[in-house]
């Protein structure tokens, strides 16, 4: 209970889009590998097989990923707002 009433609690979640081709990120074994869980998280949501491995080894903002995705951004742009820049100096 709040001060005033019940308190209500707010829950957004991110959706999953399932396609036929993916699999549940979860396993009934160990814990998978974090490299193989970002590949899962990320074939989830739609984006292709190769971009998926090569962002899941890189230092990217996997939730940010699935938030563009989660908004209707293509996975193919989403990786490209939040690829790492080359060099730093590129935007002087």
């Amino acid at each position: 209970m709040g001060k005033t009433g019940p308190v209500v609690v707010s829950q957004r979640r991110m959706t999953v889009q399932q396609t036929s081709h993916t699999v549940p990120c979860r396993s009934a074994g160990p814990p998978l590998d974090v490299v193989e869980w970002r590949v899962c998280r990320l074939r989830e949501v739609g984006f292709p097989v190769a971009l998926a491995e090569a962002l899941a080894r890189q230092r990217v903002d996997l939730h940010a990923l699935l938030q563009l995705v989660d908004a209707g951004c293509p996975p193919e742009l989403a990786a490209r707002i939040l690829s790492p820049v080359d060099d730093p100096r590129a935007t002087r």
